[in-house]
């Protein structure tokens, strides 16, 4: 590989305003910013933030390069290191060695035969969601879909009951998000130690997030049985002969509690609204449920059976993907094809803009689950859809959140349709994950 030094070339993109770069453009609206730069300047564009360096990504094979076959060159983003204020060192702010003792000690609780008893359970709250609503009802599903996949995640993984708690974590939880935009700007980090309001609000929030947590640790410890769950192999996991302290756990334990929530109920928001879009792919999704289930309930060995409901959930996440953005911070200079990338620069790659590339997807704003048919999808390259992120890195609980979706989709969708309850389009909001903007007012249908 040639020095970067004699290969200094750097690519086309937008040009900013002196020492702030392009980060009011890019704070404005980052998505629409990124989709722009990729249709202007082509599959690789440069820009700044302020001081930072920022190569935006939107080829499939070079983001194959940097997620896996060259990770080791690359370390976590600026975003995740901020990250550690709320999930401290978890598995998705931890890296190296301790990133993978973490990542193999969690893995188990994600193994097939655990995904099967979850099953059951994901099921069963989907039931009692469904249960709560009535023919005519006025519901706000993005409020809905938090609810239930808080209660899935706290049964699953830490055999605990929050439904109670769910607005107030709920409200916490969008405090939290609301902040970390905040906390992404340069400088950011002196922010944070003012006694501004926002920063107030997003300590008391966290605080009530802890709470949540570190209640169902003391009561566990107290209780000292294993229940075989992930909080279980948390408490009782040997670290060089210790048990890791409650604040190791905690941090495990808030990063997969948030991370298996939010991303999952945003993913089936933007699922049920594209639906109400779209009648002709509801009534087909319908129509796959009442002939596979036959009026049943949906089982962990259904999933496989529901392949277009399956498909749908995918093309929901392909234009509304919950990780909309991915970036690793260079450890070297590194050379991209024939650009230089210094060391410390992002490379930066857009989930939500990939999958809007028309190199990869024709008519990409178009909403159409046939498109990841076996044989639609053959020849598209790997890295042109990766809601779940790719590498060492990956998702580890994609699996999980597959089965998820595409039960609560079957259970929800045997008993009711639902109606966007609006004149006006959804607006995303680019946070952390890809939220709704002001919520998805929906009325309840009884099929």
């Amino acid at each position: 590989m040639e020095a970067v030094a004699e290969r200094n070339v750097i690519p086309p993109g937008p040009k900013g305003v002196p020492f702030f770069g392009s980060i009011r453009a890019f704070r404005k609206d980052a998505p629409r910013f990124l989709i722009k730069a990729a249709a202007e300047f082509g599959p690789v564009s440069y820009f700044r933030l302020a001081n930072q360096r920022v190569f935006f990504i939107n080829d499939a094979e070079l983001v194959k390069e940097i997620l896996v076959t060259n990770q080791g060159s690359f370390k976590k983003s600026r975003a995740l290191e901020r990250a550690k204020i709320l999930l401290g060192n978890g598995l998705l702010t931890n890296e190296g060695e301790a990133h993978l003792k973490q990542r193999r000690l969690v893995q188990p609780a994600f193994h097939r035969e655990r995904l099967a008893g979850y099953a059951t359970s994901m099921v069963d709250l989907s039931v009692r969601a469904r249960n709560r609503w009535a023919d005519g009802s006025r519901i706000e599903m993005h409020a809905e879909m938090m609810r239930l996949t808080l209660a899935i995640v706290a049964e699953t993984l830490f055999r605990a009951d929050v439904e109670t708690e769910a607005a107030e974590i709920g409200e916490a939880l969008s405090t939290v998000l609301a902040m970390f935009n905040l906390l992404f700007v340069p400088f950011s980090e002196w922010l944070e130690k003012l006694p501004l309001p926002a920063v107030r609000r997003f300590e008391k929030a966290r605080a009530r997030l802890d709470q949540t947590i570190y209640k169902m640790i003391s009561e566990r410890r107290a209780s000292g049985e294993d229940r075989g769950d992930l909080l279980s192999m948390l408490l009782l996991a040997q670290d060089e002969g210790a048990g890791m302290s409650d604040e190791q756990v905690r941090d495990e334990a808030m990063t997969l509690f948030l991370a298996g929530h939010e991303t999952t109920a945003n993913a089936l928001t933007w699922t049920w609204y594209l639906l109400s879009q779209h009648p002709e792919i509801e009534a087909r999704m319908h129509e796959e449920i009442d002939r596979e289930l036959g009026g049943r309930l949906p089982t962990f060995d259904d999933v496989p059976r529901l392949a277009y409901t399956e498909r749908v959930l995918a093309e929901g996440m392909r234009l509304y993907p919950p990780a909309w953005a991915i970036g690793r911070r260079a450890k070297v200079d590194y050379q991209l094809g024939e650009y230089a990338v210094p060391a410390h620069s992002i490379l930066l790659m857009s989930p939500y803009a990939m999958h809007r590339n028309p190199r990869y997807w024709p008519e990409p704003e178009r909403f159409d689950p046939d498109r990841f048919l076996p044989e639609a999808s053959a020849d598209r390259p790997k890295f042109s859809y990766f809601p779940f992120g790719g590498g060492a890195r990956l998702c580890i609980g994609e699996r999980f959140a597959w089965m998820e979706g595409v039960l609560v989709l079957a259970t929800l969708g045997q008993k009711w349709r639902f109606r966007f309850e609006s004149n006006q389009e959804v607006a995303y909001q680019a946070m952390i994950t890809l939220r709704t903007r002001g919520g998805v007012p929906m009325r309840v249908e009884a099929r």
